[in-house]
C-alpha cells in the first residue's frame, strides 16, 4: 500500500518513518478503506514494544482520518505525566518530540493542530484534540460538569479515540461473570465502550505493550488486533539494546538503595565517555 502524501508530507521530517511503522499503517487504511470486511465502529488494537514509535502512528492516523472527514480526536491514558509528554508530541512545536510538520496542509489548504476540552467550541477545519485520564474522561461524563461534554454532544459528532497503554481498560471485560449490572456502568471501559457506540462511524485505536494474560481479554482481541510489534521484534529488527532483568529480593530501603547506586554508577560512565 502507497502511503498518502497527506501524511508524509506532514509529519515531522526529523522522525523518519521505519518499515514496520510503514506497515503498521497499510494495514490500518487497508482495513479502513475495506467497506465488506471492516466492523462499525471500528474498534482496533495495535501491540507494540515500548519505545517502536506508538505515537507517531497516532499522528499519521489522526491525518489520514482528517483527510477523510474526521476533525474530533480525544486522546486519553490512564497517567497524567504521559498526556503531558504526549501534548509536545501534538501541540507543543518548540518541544523536539513534536510529530507534525511545522505547518499542515491537507488538500492545498493549512491545518491548525488544537488541543480543545469542547468540540462545540471549536472550529471545524482544524484538528481537534483533547487530552485526558481515562478516570478523569470517566468521571467528568458520569457526573457532568459546566464546560465539558456529554454524552449528548459526543453523538452529534463522529470522533476518533485513541487509547494509549489500553491494557488499563479492561477491567469490564476481566470480572464480566462478578459485576452486576449497576457496577458494571461504574468501570472506565463501560464508559469507553458506551462513547464508541454512540455512531456507528466512530473509531477506538488502542495501543500497548502489554495485552494482559486474562483469557477474556485476549479473547476480546482476538479479532480486533491488526498490527503486533512485540519486543522480541524489536530487538530483531535492531532498533534497541537488548534488555536484562535483574530482580532481588531486598526489602523496599535496599532496593531504594540499590536503586541510587546504580544510577550513580552510571552518571560516573557518562561523565568518563562524554556523554
Amino acid at each position: 500500500k502507497v502511503i498518502p502524501v497527506s501524511i508524509l508530507e506532514n509529519l515531522n521530517p526529523t522522525f523518519e518513518l521505519r518499515a514496520y511503522q510503514i506497515s503498521a499503517i497499510a494495514r490500518f487504511i487497508e482495513y479502513f478503506e475495506n467497506e465488506q470486511e471492516k466492523t462499525l465502529p471500528i474498534q482496533l488494537l495495535f501491540n507494540m514494544a515500548t519505545g517502536s514509535g506508538k505515537t507517531i502512528l497516532m499522528v499519521a492516523f489522526i491525518l489520514y482520518l482528517y483527510e477523510k472527514g474526521y476533525r474530533n480526536f480525544v486522546f486519553f491514558v490512564d497517567k497524567t505525566n504521559i498526556i503531558r509528554k504526549t501534548i509536545d508530541n501534538f501541540i507543543n512545536k518548540k518541544s523536539f518530540k513534536y510529530l507534525f510538520a511545522n505547518r499542515v496542509f491537507i488538500d492545498g489548504q493549512e491545518v491548525l493542530v488544537k488541543q480543545t476540552e469542547n468540540f462545540s467550541k471549536n472550529e471545524r477545519d482544524n484538528i481537534n484534540i483533547h487530552f485526558t485520564t481515562i478516570s478523569g474522561l470517566h468521571s467528568r461524563l458520569n457526573t457532568p460538569q459546566q464546560d465539558y461534554m456529554t454524552f449528548a454532544d459526543f453523538k452529534k459528532y463522529k470522533t476518533v479515540f485513541i487509547s494509549d497503554e489500553a491494557h488499563h481498560i479492561n477491567a469490564l471485560t476481566k470480572n464480566r461473570l462478578s459485576k452486576t449490572e449497576a457496577e458494571e456502568k461504574t468501570s472506565w471501559e463501560y464508559t469507553v465502550n458506551k462513547l464508541l457506540n454512540l455512531r456507528e462511524d466512530n473509531i477506538l485505536l488502542e495501543f500497548t505493550a502489554t495485552v494482559p494474560r486474562d483469557e477474556s481479554v485476549k479473547e476480546k482481541y482476538t479479532s480486533k488486533t491488526i498490527f503486533i510489534f512485540e519486543l522480541k521484534d524489536f530487538l530483531k529488527a535492531g532498533y534497541t539494546k537488548e534488555i536484562n532483568l535483574v530482580s532481588s529480593s531486598f526489602d523496599k530501603k535496599k532496593r531504594i538503595i540499590q536503586a541510587l547506586l546504580f544510577n550513580w554508577y552510571r552518571n560516573k560512565i557518562a561523565l568518563k565517555n562524554g556523554l
